[in-house]
């Protein structure tokens, strides 16, 4: 298998969030790099499938229970 380029970059994050990927890291003997590129590529591949974000459905679906019969009267 061929070895893909890596690149460095540098950000900020979240103590509590960088502390909680250092322990899983640490627990399952995994290099912190793997676990941030596992993460990056599942929201890659989250944001591909176009899955709305659960806000975005709740607030649909608040809209949807509230004005049902003038959507329905809309539709006709």
């Amino acid at each position: 298998m061929a070895t893909k380029t890596r690149e460095k970059f540098a950000t900020q994050v979240n103590s509590d969030i960088l502390s909680a990927i250092r322990e899983i890291a640490q627990s399952e003997g995994r290099q912190l790099q793997v676990l941030v590129d596992e993460a990056l590529a599942g929201l890659i591949e989250k944001r591909r499938q176009g899955k709305p974000r659960a806000k975005v459905m709740a607030s649909y679906q608040a809209s949807h229970d509230r004005f049902a019969d003038l959507y329905k009267k809309l539709a006709e």
